[in-house]
């Protein structure tokens, strides 16, 4: 019989005023069963349950790899959406660009096999980051239908034979980034954030039929800096939602807002509920000082450039020197953005004095100081209205990670960042554990997942390491992918499912 798995995450326990102690007590103990308990052996969208990225039930493999614990591999087209798993099927979507076309794609969950592979027809595809994909958006499923989301066609529909049900057409997007923001399915409604500069919404439609049931478009304007991926979360009765420059709290049932709380941040990352706060990476280029290196004096700057001895620097002297860069992710595309030589030669003569240089100094510290900084934020549940910034704990505010979404388990907090940096945070002790490598390298784009106290992070050259969670932190094992991995791996009936850029690798104990 087929299961409406979205009904336990959609159903609110609080009453009209929801403010009693019982009433939060309730909530609190209903979404932690719900992130932790095994009767969720599906993994229904981006980092299963409610993008928790919580996995517990029979044990998946710490080491594994092309050769190593593989229960099957299937080849699969270009595409960096998560697995979407649900009964006996597995669903990715792909994007074929010498094809013009988009495919939602359903794996057999025991034998790799492709059960069916519908083509979407495009006139064009959406631009964005050179690690863009336009197949970024992971599918989200509730036993009976599977829904997926592209910025080049819009939200569609299959049932679980590969029968489309109904479509949603939305305009091209237009980002820098890409729209790699997923939907998710919450009792009879698909709830979509998309922001763009073409539109900006949050979007609602019956899961039966595709029908509006409401939008709520957003008024923060959308600049190229922005992605707004984020995955809708739900507790209660409310939607929670990473979006431009906030976080927002909507009515599921009316698209009503109920708080928003402003912070700088690209809203790229998914949003974790503890049981009484969100927490949310915020994240913008120049939000911490790793991100901002420091320009040398004039002084120092002819002393180590200047070839000619005339005390100038000429273009053929000039060293590259970054505005905003990141550090732990060099071997990415576009990892930054440099000063370059015109921006202090402002007599246009070909050399830049140190009356030249020092203007160009105050101009970048003027530039910078339009940024904020950033953080790991704590926002109350039960906020009201503009959410006073006093009431916003920032309980960190380095090593943020600018893709992979948080984690919280057994009263901690998780969070990796470029270059495999890992910090754990005690959000009761209100203080970090630790901050420690997980010996993973380079850009890292995917989400970490916990499966049974372990915590699973994946570098996008394709090295997944597998650390012991809780205080005393032990990496147990490095495993390596002849590949690399943009999408987040999934969990299910012990059996973990990673995505690389051409294979699914479906990895079990034997």
């Amino acid at each position: 019989m087929k299961r409406d798995r979205s009904f336990f995450a959609a159903k609110s326990t609080s009453s009209a005023n929801g403010n009693s102690l019982m009433q939060k007590r309730v909530i609190t103990i209903l979404f932690l069963f719900l992130t932790n308990a095994s009767l969720f052996a599906d993994w229904p969208q981006f980092r299963g349950p409610n993008s928790s990225g919580i996995y517990q039930g029979k044990p998946i493999p710490t080491e594994f790899g092309p050769d190593t614990n593989k229960l099957w591999s299937t080849p699969i087209p270009p595409g960096h959406s998560s697995p979407c798993v649900v009964g006996d099927s597995i669903f990715l979507t792909s994007a074929l660009k010498a094809e013009k076309k988009l495919e939602v794609i359903c794996i057999d969950r025991k034998t790799g096999e492709i059960r069916w592979r519908n083509p979407i027809v495009i006139d064009r595809f959406e631009k964005g980051h050179p690690s863009f994909n336009p197949a970024s958006s992971s599918p989200a499923s509730d036993g009976t239908r599977v829904v997926a989301y592209f910025g080049s066609y819009g939200l569609i529909c299959f049932d679980m034979a590969g029968k489309k049900l109904w479509d949603v057409k939305m305009p091209l997007t237009k980002s820098y980034a890409g729209n790699a923001t997923s939907p998710a399915i919450f009792g009879n409604k698909v709830i979509l954030y998309r922001g763009n500069q073409v539109d900006h919404f949050v979007l609602a439609v019956n899961k039966q039929t595709g029908e509006k049931i409401w939008k709520v478009d957003q008024e923060e304007p959308f600049h190229l800096e922005l992605a707004c991926t984020s995955c809708p979360i739900l507790l209660g009765n409310k939607l929670i939602l990473h979006t431009a420059r906030s976080v927002q709290a909507l009515d599921i049932e009316s698209g009503k807002s109920i708080w928003v709380a402003k912070c700088a941040t690209t809203a790229t990352s998914t949003p974790v509920i503890t049981g009484d706060s969100v927490i949310v990476a915020a994240w913008n280029k120049m939000g911490e000082p790793a991100l901002r290196p420091t320009f040398p004096s004039f002084e120092k700057l002819v002393a180590k450039n200047d070839k000619d001895g005339d005390k100038l620097i000429s273009r053929d002297e000039y060293p590259k020197m970054m505005i905003f860069h990141r550090p732990e992710g060099i071997e990415a595309p576009e990892n930054g953005a440099s000063l370059r030589f015109e921006y202090s030669d402002n007599d246009k003569n070909g050399e830049i004095t140190e009356a030249e240089w020092n203007v160009q100094l105050q101009n970048m510290d003027n530039f910078r100081a339009r940024y904020k900084t950033h953080g790991m934020l704590a926002i109350p549940l039960e906020s009201h209205g503009l959410v006073d910034q006093e009431k916003v704990r920032t309980l960190e505010d380095q090593a943020i990670p600018e893709v992979p979404s948080p984690l919280f388990h057994n009263g901690l907090i998780y969070f990796v960042k470029n270059g495999g940096v890992l910090t754990c945070y005690d959000l009761q002790k209100n203080e970090r554990v630790y901050r420690i490598r997980t010996q993973g390298s380079g850009t890292h784009y995917a989400s970490p997942i916990i499966a049974n106290d372990k915590l699973y992070t994946i570098a996008g050259d394709g090295k997944v390491s597998v650390l012991r969670v809780g205080a005393k932190p032990k990496v147990i094992a490095v495993n390596k992918f002849d590949d690399r991995i943009y999408a987040s791996p999934a969990a299910s009936d012990g059996v973990l499912y990673i995505r690389t850029h051409t294979k699914l690798y479906a990895l079990g104990n034997k």
